[in-house]
């Protein structure tokens, strides 16, 4: 054997993954940094700004006007992430051209390409053909209704829906595992072709493969979409499709 020959592996190439985070959100950042936890060489970097409820009155809907949420991206780009994902999912009722501004002006004042949960999960939608949706939120039924509303406009129906009827964001942590299974179960149950837990504060993430093989349905949970588009902006490994969601790697 030759000495001067390195029997060591290739060191994998370190990819950081810069998350924008609501304040009150507790479910997001453990469950993004499990995803990427088996992943060699990537990691997750979180900066918050502040939100505290869900509604659609001036109030809650300027907590995600783009100044608060682009210093919190500029702090990310102190850490030289390499791709910046908003996990969240606010433009599901505001509409969804605010993530495109969003994304647009972060990548303007960065210089680093960027996407949404939101985003992510539209683009997936469209191109597996989903055109059946069924949805669980802990939101209050007006947000929903724009939610359902929005869906519709670009041609995906919601079949059935549960929502808890929850104002304050904190709380959405706290809902049980035992909740969001019978919430999903009950959606499942019309058929759909997908069923998306649409919060990055439900503790769903590492539920949805278990409801796959339970029921039989595709879930396409919100915090593992803005993972999954920034991994493929950067060429980079995927979460394990067993764990995290069978849409992985159709």
């Amino acid at each position: 054997m030759n000495t001067n020959e390195s029997t060591d592996a290739p060191t994998p190439r370190r990819l950081r993954l810069g998350i924008l985070t609501p304040s009150s959100n507790t479910a997001l950042e453990p469950l993004t940094s499990a995803m990427v936890s088996t992943l060699p060489g990537v990691t997750a970097h979180f900066s918050r700004f502040r939100v505290t409820h869900i509604g659609l009155g001036a109030g809650a809907l300027g907590q995600f006007d783009p100044a608060p949420m682009l210093a919190a991206a500029e702090l990310l780009a102190d850490a030289r992430v390499d791709a910046i994902g908003w996990s969240g999912t606010a433009a599901g009722w505001r509409g969804f051209d605010t993530d495109v501004e969003l994304c647009a002006r972060i990548e303007a004042a960065t210089g680093i390409r960027a996407t949404t949960s939101i985003l992510a999960l539209n683009e997936r939608l469209l191109a597996d053909g989903v055109r059946r949706l069924a949805l669980v939120t802990p939101y209050t039924a007006d947000v929903q209704a724009r939610i359902v509303a929005h869906y519709r406009e670009i041609g995906i129906e919601t079949v059935a829906e549960r929502h808890l009827g929850i104002h304050d964001n904190f709380s959405f942590g706290t809902v049980t595992g035992a909740q969001l299974d019978a919430l999903v179960a009950e959606v499942a149950a019309s058929r759909p072709d997908a069923v998306v837990p649409y919060c990055t504060n439900l503790v769903s993430t590492d539920r949805a493969a278990g409801w796959e093989r339970r029921h039989g349905c595709t879930v396409y949970d919100t915090t593992t979409t803005v993972v999954w588009k920034m991994l493929k902006l950067l060429d980079g490994p995927l979460p394990p499709a067993a764990d995290w969601g069978r849409w992985l790697i159709l």
